[in-house]
């Protein structure tokens, strides 16, 4: 594998709006250098002043310096297939990007940053800035604040960590969406215009059919991750047939599951069929035994017809569960399936169960604190809303339930956070209620993780 270690000079400002006034590449096996490309850029605007102040390069010199469009052809074939690697990656890569976009051509390719790296490979530094590390290193840097000299020492720095652990550091190599793999009329823009928040996302093929729906907490990355998706054939049929994604933002992850599922009930998209894969597989169960004590067991959903308690994505979550249970309600580990056995439990013999497993405790009291459990896993009759975060900072996300039924959600400014219920009850959106939002809540309600339930 070859790298190719790159440091920009720029006009300064936005990643879109920075032009190149210098670049040098470095190509390296990970020991040593074995190409070199390094060149003054003309960027066809004045160099502001302070710039120059920290770069050393005015306009005079970069007057006669060939201008970008005039390099890319070279720079791309000189680079060829390494991976592109510098010091926060996230700017050169990006400015490189925005050059080549701006002849009309989409630059990508695997990239590497050295600073989350470092951080990782050889931790403990105050500072990973390129000027600090390399001094702490003992690596020399002349010329800083010019391509050619940032970026020898970070080919130096780069040749330490592959030194150090070389399949850490390749484990860093963040894959991009490579534009000849997808549909030729997808919107690369488009695609980095799409907030890092929590939504649902939608995807259409050309013919403009809802083709797949997701949810996910940073959308954007979530759409990149399947555009990038080649470890199977649906996945790469699907992703080469998207031209279009929307998007709609819910700031709340338990109004994103919900309006995922409404949707895809009501569209039936290709691929979610196709690609389905249930996120909670597993189910918490309860029976009643021949002596009258009520059990409870984990089993797969697919495997049965009656609806869950609560659900959990992995059968080791509800084995923790269970566990937590146990302590907290004193219920018997052998009648929640924690402790197969013929005869008594083990926490019996450390006085920690009352002997339901040997029908020693009567049945009515025993069933009465697993019934506690339940009513409090399930909203039977109660009315309350879940309040989270909403798609900006001044909104809160609003879920009700009343009397025991899902009636919607919507969205409330944060300046009637006071007001009645009344008020409140005004945003909601009406959905209908159904098995799987059922166990939405129910889980969210267990989980209790970042939301506050506001009973009336």
């Amino acid at each position: 594998m070859l790298y190719a270690v790159t440091d920009l000079e720029t006009t300064g400002g936005s990643i879109k709006n920075s032009k190149i006034t210098e670049i040098s590449i470095f190509i390296t096996d990970g020991e040593k250098i074995l190409d070199e490309f390094t060149s003054l850029v003309n960027p066809e605007q004045p160099i502001p002043y302070f710039i120059s102040q920290l770069t050393g390069i005015n306009d005079d010199m970069v007057e006669g310096a060939p201008k970008f469009y005039e390099l890319a052809k070279q720079i791309i074939e000189f680079i060829g297939d390494a991976v592109f690697v510098a010091h926060n990656v996230g700017f050169d890569y990006n400015v490189l990007r925005s050059e080549y976009r701006s002849l009309g051509y989409e630059f990508r390719t695997n990239h590497l940053c050295t600073v989350k790296s470092s951080r990782q490979i050889i931790p403990g530094y105050a500072s990973y800035s390129l000027g600090k590390i390399t001094d702490e290193l003992g690596i020399d840097l002349v010329g800083r604040h010019r391509a050619r000299g940032d970026a020898l020492a970070t080919t130096e720095l780069f040749h330490l960590l592959f030194s150090k652990n070389y399949e850490l550091l390749n484990s860093f190599i963040q894959s991009d969406i490579i534009p000849k793999h997808l549909h030729p009329g997808l919107d690369f823009d488009a695609i980095e215009d799409i907030p890092k928040q929590t939504g649902v996302y939608k995807f259409y093929d050309e013919e403009s059919r809802l083709i797949y729906i997701g949810k996910s907490k940073n959308i954007r990355s979530r759409v990149q991750q399947h555009l990038k998706n080649n470890k199977s054939k649906k996945a790469i049929k699907m992703s080469k047939e998207i031209v279009r994604v929307e998007y709609d933002l819910t700031g709340s992850e338990i109004i994103a599951l919900i309006h995922e599922s409404n949707l895809i009930k009501k569209y039936k998209p290709q691929f979610n069929r196709q690609l389905r894969k249930d996120k909670y597989p597993y189910g918490l169960y309860s029976f009643e035994d021949g002596k009258g004590y009520i059990n409870l067991h984990i089993d797969l959903i697919k495997n049965r017809q009656d609806p869950a308690i609560t659900t959990f994505s992995n059968r080791k979550e509800g084995v923790g569960f269970l566990e937590k249970a146990v302590l907290e309600y004193q219920l018997c580990q052998k009648l929640t399936g924690l402790y197969p056995s013929q005869s008594s439990c083990f926490q019996y013999h450390t006085k920690e169960c009352f002997g339901a497993c040997i029908a020693k405790e009567a049945a009515t009291d025993y069933n009465q604190r697993i019934q506690q459990l339940i009513d409090q896993l399930n909203y039977e009759l109660e009315n309350f809303f879940i309040v989270d975060k909403g798609r900006n900072k001044d909104e809160l996300a609003l879920l009700m339930v009343e009397r025991g039924t899902f009636i919607g959600y919507g969205f409330l400014p944060k300046q009637y956070n006071d007001q009645s219920i009344e008020t409140w009850k005004e945003v909601i959106d009406h959905y209908q209620e159904d098995r799987d939002i059922r166990m939405i809540i129910n889980r969210t309600i267990r989980i209790k993780k970042g939301i506050e339930i506001r009973r009336f």
